[in-house]
């Protein structure tokens, strides 16, 4: 199996022995096992987030299905991030959806005020910059003080399911923002039906029947998260504490990340708690798994810190604006989560009591 990490530093190896190290873009590993994946990760000079071809398990081979989905498990269970490569959502199609939130957020401030998110039951509309401060807290006190002392230096649009029966989405005048509507709701349906796809893949990895998830997932609980981040005073990014989003795991299942070619994400090694450079590959999703998915799993599967700062090869005294989109996973909003079947070992208890998965995600998003 071969598989390509990024990392702040290139591997090119045949073995260990030979191997040299430069600093300069991304390199290849050649992967024979889980357990050389598990070493590569523990060092910081080698660490990188694995790149997975996802386009074998869109095939009807079984065993290109089952060495894939190996493949995108194992990067979850040491790294908790994956790119996915040959995924088979139309680069047209991305494209698209950012040039639409792009003139979203090119609105005058006012039409944007006018659709403000305002319930974490909904989850939906518009976030102005400075509202939030994304951390691992829970305490509202802490959370307050951290938004006024470094709030996150972005704006953002929630879509969720159009057909809620009790929650409505907030969308702008069509001859405001002409097409955004519709391609907002066509990019979330795709990407409800990869993220279908993606947790077939999961199945399989842990050796559960490959459909074993379809109708926990199957009612597009989820959020679409639009985002953007306006060009800022590189110095204001350098500050204790400040970034354009603060570490942070995700509640769900698994988040989808579309980035520009600006970079500035980062996820921590898990291992050695270290922060690196997720740098923007073309033709790739950056695939995380949020609380939620380890939680199911017993924490076999890794919900991972990650960040938004400064670009790491970015100098100059502004730090360019930035975009992306991310869709956030999530199973059906009365999905009862308790311990996944393969995830036990004999005579093991889970590690968490059975949660409804409406009540974690709207108690994680109440400030």
């Amino acid at each position: 199996m071969i598989s390509r990490h990024i990392s702040t530093t290139t591997w090119n190896a045949a073995s260990r022995s030979s191997a040299r190290f430069s600093r300069a873009g991304y390199g290849i590993i050649r992967l024979r096992s889980l357990a050389t994946l598990a070493e590569t990760v523990r060092s910081d000079d080698t660490f990188g987030i694995p790149v997975v071809d996802f386009g074998k398990f869109r095939t009807n081979d079984p065993a290109a299905k089952l060495s894939t989905a190996k493949e995108v498990v194992d990067a979850f269970k040491e790294v908790g991030f994956v790119y996915l490569s040959n995924h088979g959502i139309q680069d047209e199609k991305i494209k698209n959806a950012f040039k639409k939130s792009k003139a979203f957020f090119d609105l005058p401030e006012e039409k944007k005020v006018a659709l403000a998110w305002e319930d974490p039951r909904s989850n939906r509309g518009y976030v102005q910059k400075g509202r939030e401060r994304v951390t691992q807290s829970s305490d509202a006190e802490e959370i307050a003080a951290l938004r006024e002392k470094a709030p996150d230096y972005k704006e953002t649009m929630e879509i969720g399911r159009d057909w809620d029966a009790t929650w409505k989405n907030q969308w702008p005048q069509e001859q405001d923002a002409p097409g955004f509507k519709t391609t907002a709701l066509d990019f979330f349906k795709t990407c409800h039906e990869f993220h279908v796809l993606v947790m077939r893949s999961i199945a399989l990895g842990l050796s559960l029947p490959e459909t074993f998830f379809d109708d926990k997932i199957q009612e597009q609980y989820h959020n679409l998260r639009l985002l953007a981040y306006p060009a800022i005073d590189t110095r204001l990014l350098k500050t204790e504490g400040s970034a354009r989003a603060g570490a942070h795991s995700d509640y769900g299942t698994l988040t989808f990340v579309f980035q520009d070619s600006v970079g500035g994400l980062e996820v921590q090694n898990p291992h050695t708690k270290h922060f690196h450079a997720a740098t923007p590959i073309p033709g790739t999703i950056v695939v995380n798994v949020g609380d939620l998915l380890a939680r199911w799993s017993n924490d076999v599967l890794r919900s991972t810190l990650h960040r938004v700062v400064a670009p790491p090869a970015h100098n100059g005294p502004v730090t360019p604006a930035r975009q992306s989109i991310a869709f956030f996973c999530n199973p059906n909003g009365g999905a009862e989560i308790s311990c996944l079947p393969t995830c036990l070992k004999e005579g093991e208890k889970p590690k968490y009591p059975t949660v409804q998965t409406e009540e974690y995600i709207v108690g994680r998003l109440v400030p």
